[in-house]
């Protein structure tokens, strides 16, 4: 089972979710990193303009892209290995739904894609809040988070094992 750790960031307003950024990384180095042609600034609130949108690379960055060309390229990156893929992100619910969103209703989501996200925080919680290390110093950076949700899984992951004895 191929696993792949991503985050996004957002604006959302209690009714809209509306992508910014989306970055993934899967187990073996694979990275995929994308920003959304399709969000207005205008609508962020002062957290996103000065933790999310003052870092974003400026509009000429080839991370930039339309949603029809995130949506296909995060695709591709999702669905490159061979067999079953897990999706991982830390507080998935919100994640999950700016990805399908990408399709638009969930029946619209290819049949290859999980129809749900795994929650880093849950297991977390479930291994009894074991020490992570801290965030990185570009945190909010989906890309740098994702990153970091890759660190944080082995750290989890390992106590995760040990507990059910599985020595992998």
């Amino acid at each position: 089972m191929a696993r792949i750790f991503y985050d996004c960031e957002f604006i959302e307003d209690g009714t809209t979710i509306d992508l910014v950024s989306l970055g993934a990384v899967d187990e073996h180095g694979g990275e995929f990193y994308a920003i959304s042609r399709a969000f207005d600034p205008m609508k962020a609130g002062p957290w996103v303009r000065k933790n999310v949108l003052d870092k974003l690379p400026p509009s000429s960055d080839p991370a930039w892209r339309s949603r029809l060309q995130l949506r296909e390229d995060f695709h591709a990156f999702v669905t490159a290995g061979p067999g079953a893929v897990e999706l991982w992100a830390w507080n998935a619910p919100y994640d999950h739904v700016v990805v399908a969103q990408l399709w638009g209703a969930m029946p619209d989501l290819p049949r290859n894609l999980p129809r749900f996200t795994r929650d880093l925080r849950q297991r977390w919680d479930d291994v009894g809040r074991p020490e992570l290390p801290p965030a990185p110093p570009d945190a909010h950076d989906a890309l740098a988070d994702a990153r970091h949700n890759l660190v944080k899984w082995k750290v989890i992951d390992e106590i995760w094992r040990a507990r059910m004895g599985d020595p992998e």
